[in-house]
């Protein structure tokens, strides 16, 4: 079989156009092929479809160019200007070939960005930031990264010896823990500058049913600049939690919670809320308790970037029939395109491809709304890589069935653009208020 290489050499050779004007046009090409090169190394991921768009761009520019060189003048024999513009016309079926929809090659790249991971759990232990960066390896690019906000308290009295060290082992309390900001925040600073490119730190240690909780934030801010994008994940509705914390329950109707949402939006910190849609055992045919509260909260804060974190579900929070329906209705809600969803923790993985149905049903969802959706693991503290990536996992029926834009989206781009505008935001507001 001729290559391609060949192919172009015997073109370039039945016209012999002067030195001087292939000089010119081989010039271009050169000048396109290094632009070329320049945004394919800035690429961290595979081609988009923008990029193939912009690829074939440069192929048809290029090869107009060369055709008109061609057409205007004459013959040279000099197998120097010929092996020029095989060279060139190679780069032109390359790109033309790359711009072809549904090409696809396999550079190297991440796996995944993570909306959703806890590096402490509740008890304030984890592992250290420099161990997590390995288990990232090559195959996390960016990490929201949290502690979390609630202590469990080691009661003797109720539980003598045996420490417990998650919320479902004990009866005793949880309560909330601020020093979470400053341990996150300690240990993003011992990164290298390169290394913290890699993580989005959140504020999570504060009480949602406190006046003083924006108070809180700002301090945060104040104290340690230039590290936190966001607030979160914090609680409101929660099974088996809400109840556990020591003092007030949390509310959606708090005007505490909307205080220290309008300052967050102030900020342009993103703002990672989890709330149940409804309450555990659910009584059948019921409206769900907390669809309308979370919406109207939204609605309340236009200026907000909120993620959604597990879709409203929860460990026994089981999707409703209507979770489809409610999610779409925030989506297709015009006032409400601030909105979006983290489908993080393997207890939203499980309901997702439970069954081939199920599987479909999510795919198509997200397959109609690919900018709205976020992947996140909600690992805490992992021990190892395989254990990291249990929920990316868990979720490979639902990659088959998503095209390769919502695919891009949900694991790598929506989470980048809404973290990108964040930092960009918050920074400027530092900057602006932090003398």
């Amino acid at each position: 079989m001729i290559s391609a290489y060949s192919m172009a050499l015997t073109i370039a050779q039945v016209s012999k156009p002067l030195a001087s004007r292939l000089y010119e046009a081989t010039f271009f090409i050169r000048v396109r092929n290094w632009l070329f090169r320049i945004s394919v190394m800035q690429m961290r991921s595979t081609m988009t479809s923008l990029a193939q768009r912009v690829s074939g761009w440069f192929a048809f520019h290029t090869l107009a160019k060369l055709i008109h060189t061609l057409a205007r003048f004459g013959a040279n024999n000099e197998r120097r200007t010929a092996s020029s513009l095989a060279r060139a016309l190679v780069i032109c079926i390359s790109l033309l070939a790359y711009s072809i929809p549904g090409h696809s090659q396999s550079a190297p790249g991440f796996l995944f960005n993570d909306s959703h991971f806890h590096l402490t759990n509740y008890i304030q232990e984890g592992i250290d930031i420099h161990d997590f960066l390995k288990i990232m390896g090559n195959k996390t690019g960016r990490v929201a990264l949290f502690g979390i906000p609630l202590q469990q308290q080691w009661s003797y009295r109720v539980d003598g010896n045996r420490a417990p060290t998650y919320y479902l082992n004990s009866d005793a309390p949880l309560y909330y823990y601020s020093f979470t900001d400053a341990w996150i925040a300690t240990a993003y600073k011992s990164l290298t500058k390169e290394e913290q490119a890699r993580f989005d730190p959140m504020i999570t240690g504060f009480n949602p049913t406190d006046m003083y909780a924006a108070d809180h934030i700002r301090r945060v801010l104040k104290t340690f600049p230039g590290v936190f994008t966001g607030i979160g994940e914090f609680s409101i509705h929660k099974e088996f939690v809400s109840a556990k914390i020591s003092g007030v329950v949390a509310s959606l109707q708090d005007p505490a919670l909307d205080r220290l949402i309008d300052f967050a939006s102030e900020v342009g910190l993103v703002i990672l809320i989890h709330n149940d849609v409804d309450v555990p055992f659910a009584k059948p045919g019921a409206q769900p308790a907390y669809a309308k509260e979370i919406k109207a909260l939204f609605i309340r804060h236009p200026n907000a970037a909120f993620i959604w974190a597990h879709i409203g579900v929860g460990r026994i929070i089981r999707p409703i029939k209507e979770q489809a329906a409610i999610i779409e209705n925030v989506i297709n809600d015009p006032q409400l395109s601030h909105v979006y969803f983290d489908i993080s923790w393997d207890e939203v993985a499980k309901y997702v491809v439970a069954t081939p149905e199920s599987t479909k049903n999510a795919a198509a969802l997200v397959n109609r709304h690919p900018n709205r959706f976020l992947f996140g693991t909600d690992e805490v503290a992992p021990a190892n890589q395989e254990n990291y990536l249990r929920v990316y996992n868990q979720y490979e029926p639902l990659w088959k069935l998503l095209t390769p834009e919502a695919s891009e989206k949900v694991r790598k781009g929506n989470y980048e653009r809404i973290f990108d505008e964040a930092r960009r935001k918050v920074r400027s507001w530092e900057a602006a208020n932090l003398k």
